[in-house]
């Protein structure tokens, strides 16, 4: 909508024109649904941003379902969103939602349509592809065999472990700071905790459980904490 708004006022990515455009952004209504994502996005941290995410000659926005399109017609594949939880029905305030069942019907690609529309306000797709003649390199991540007790947990830099103010029952909260949605958090109990303590980039999930009666719960906790975007896998040495 300000895309629309800026070249139809003529808006240049100068210098003055782009200091204007930042001062004007301050009278936006605090019900507009740009809002939000000035005071979040880091796209609109500095002029500079802001002029790039707004008054790129060439920049166009993308829906979920147009991104797909562009990467098929372009021969790529999808793999994966690089920040995958706000797209996920599992995660989130949607999960509780009598319409989660429903949506758990569709296909992944349907699924995803559907929860950007229902969360109304991202910024940015971040994704890995591929190339379609490409050979597949390891096996994708899927906890539905045995194959995830080879995998080996990977903590990302930008996890948090939070401790006050906890839900009941709740040991601790796992926080990924590049997610902007509040409602995207993961409670954990002691011995989830435990299982997290026990992660050191080297050990297996297999390595990691004690005892085969573990491997019940690490199968849900480590699968919650890949869509939570709290680890990633190796699964290069799959060996189990």
């Amino acid at each position: 909508m300000i895309q629309d708004y800026c070249r139809r006022l003529g808006i240049s990515g100068t210098a003055p024109e782009t200091r204007d455009l930042a001062a004007s952004l301050k009278a936006l209504p605090p019900d507009h649904p740009l809002a939000p994502l000035l005071r979040n996005s880091p796209d609109f941290a500095a002029r500079a941003g802001l002029a790039d995410a707004l008054l790129h000659p060439q920049d166009r926005a993308y829906s979920v379902p147009q991104l797909l399109d562009f990467l098929d017609s372009a021969g790529l594949a999808f793999g994966r969103w690089v920040r995958q939880a706000p797209y996920l029905l599992w995660c989130g305030a949607l999960a509780s939602t009598p319409h989660q069942p429903r949506l758990a019907g569709l296909t992944a690609e349907a699924q995803y349509a559907a929860v950007e529309l229902f969360r109304g306000t991202m910024v940015r797709h971040s994704v890995v592809a591929y190339r379609k003649d490409r050979p597949v390199q390891g096996p994708l991540v899927d906890f539905d065999g045995q194959a995830w007790l080879g995998y080996t947990p990977i903590r990302l830099p930008d996890t948090l472990t939070v401790r006050d103010r906890l839900p009941p029952g709740a040991a601790a909260v796992l926080i990924n700071r590049n997610h902007t949605y509040t409602d995207l958090y993961l409670p954990i109990d002691a011995r989830q905790e435990q299982l997290l303590a026990a992660i050191d980039g080297e050990r297996t999930i297999a390595g990691i459980c004690r005892e085969a009666g573990e491997r019940s719960l690490a199968r849900t906790f480590f699968e919650q904490l890949w869509r939570w975007d709290q680890v990633v896998f190796n699964t290069s040495l799959n060996n189990a």
